[in-house]
């Protein structure tokens, strides 16, 4: 499941390997090093990508640059390991941490502007190649509110591991119907009633936190770019909109069309039985990411299955298609001890060979050209923008907390209430403008 992670495990000793990540001058005898050595310390999640991957830069990194050795921290439950150390003023010195994760650490440190600011990294030539990184990333990936969270033409956070969302289906199944992916709206109305008359619904979703990336993209179909950034700054009035109007409109619709036990299984412990629905042919769409096909890749499924993924349909004929991107993102602590060198170290990790075994574990970099190195379902997932579609990214400024109010709640959890009909879309847009309300005047 999206921002889930596998694996655990970590030493009792984190807190001397944090004490230890000391200036240049500093000595480190630990392990038998070079006491002239300078210690990083890295902080990653370890995610379904595994911990491996990061062995391996490092590995790659000490073997370019002799005078730092890297040491690493990895943990599914990274927060719980780092936290107190944190607290205790023993920062990592690099962070591999993304926003959206159940205890919002990395959002508690944007409220806090406890950040460093690297806009400089993306000026810096990648460590080892006469390249700077910013000519390496893909355009717009380091112009969204999540990596410039104050808006202020600062970047704060590194777009790392990257993975475009849109709807999934079995590409088979259309086949064998002869039916065609919908370019529009009107286009999915009309395959969602010939699919109910063969017994098969139109859309199914995991858990309502998957239509956050599918009510971003809607948004920009519906205003664009533009409008886009006022819904995400809390604009007043932006909820009540005729371009917001016609967002809720359809996910209203989209309600009606939606397999009838979604909503008993849209939570974290049963999301997989709403994804079945897709491999058993029972729904034919579903808003995802590139994920779910290692999540469901010993799930059975229908004879000659094939995964299918599409951007959103357009609101209007040759109107703006899109599909939204999550990315996961590095960062350094305001109070850590090595900026500088963490700085060279966050270059490193857009090198051809940090992305190289990074990609070996399905971990794919927004570095522009890498979908040709790419095969099967990754190439197609990662070519989607190739084919048309356009790349949404970024979520809701940072504001400070306020008791009793959460977007997430007021726009995506609502959705249940929706689609079993216990609330009307009139009363969910109200409440969610009543959120940006709320939030607009706690901005940071």
């Amino acid at each position: 499941m999206k921002k889930k992670v596998l694996l655990a495990g970590m030493s009792a000793l984190l807190s001397l390997s944090l004490i230890a990540c000391q200036s240049n001058s500093a000595s480190n005898t630990e392990d038998g090093k070079d006491s002239k050595k300078q210690t990083l310390h890295v902080a990653a999640l370890e995610s379904a990508y595994g911990k491996d991957m990061w062995t391996k830069v490092i590995d790659a990194y000490e073997e370019a640059n002799p005078n730092v050795n890297v040491k690493l921290t990895a943990d599914k439950n990274l927060e719980e390991v780092i936290s107190p150390n944190m607290k205790a003023g023993n920062y990592p010195d690099v962070v591999l941490l993304a926003t959206g994760r159940k205890l919002a650490l990395t959002e508690t440190l944007i409220k806090d502007k406890a950040l460093e600011d690297i806009t400089d990294v993306f000026n810096k030539n990648v460590y080892g190649e006469d390249v700077k990184v910013k000519d390496k990333l893909v355009p717009g990936f380091t112009d969204t509110l999540a990596t410039n969270p104050y808006n202020d033409g600062k970047t704060y956070m590194a777009p790392m591991f990257y993975s475009p969302t849109g709807l999934f289906y079995n590409a088979a199944l259309l086949k064998e119907k002869g039916w065609e992916v919908p370019k529009t709206w009107d286009e999915m109305w009309a395959l969602g009633d010939k699919a109910k008359a063969e017994g098969i619904s139109l859309f199914t979703y995991p858990t309502t936190g998957y239509f956050d990336a599918f009510l971003y993209s809607l948004l920009l179909e519906a205003g664009g770019s533009d409008f886009y950034n006022k819904a995400m700054t809390y604009k007043d009035g932006i909820w009540e909109s005729k371009e917001a109007t016609k967002a809720f409109d359809i996910v209203g619709k989209l309600a009606k069309y939606t397999e009838p036990t979604t909503v008993a299984n849209a939570n974290d412990k049963d999301y997989k039985k709403n994804q079945q629905l897709i491999l058993d042919n029972k729904a034919l769409f579903m808003p995802n990411g590139t994920w779910v096909v290692g999540e469901m890749k010993d799930a059975p499924r229908a004879d000659g299955f094939e995964w299918g993924m599409t951007a959103l349909p357009a609101i209007e004929d040759s109107g703006d298609r899109y599909a939204f991107t999550f990315f996961e993102q590095m960062w350094i602590p305001a109070q850590a001890k090595n900026k500088d060198a963490a700085k060279d170290f966050l270059t490193f990790v857009y090198s051809d060979k940090a992305a190289a075994i990074f990609a070996e574990a399905d971990a794919i970099q927004p570095i522009e050209g890498i979908s040709k190195n790419l095969s099967g379902d990754n190439q197609l997932f990662y070519s989607i923008y190739d084919n048309g579609a356009k790349a949404g990214m970024g979520g809701f400024a940072a504001t400070e907390s306020v008791e009793g109010v959460s977007m997430a709640d007021a726009l995506f959890r609502t959705i249940d209430s929706i689609v079993s009909g216990d609330k009307t879309v009139k009363e969910w847009q109200d409440a969610v403008e009543k959120a940006s309300d709320k939030l607009r005047a706690a901005l940071k």
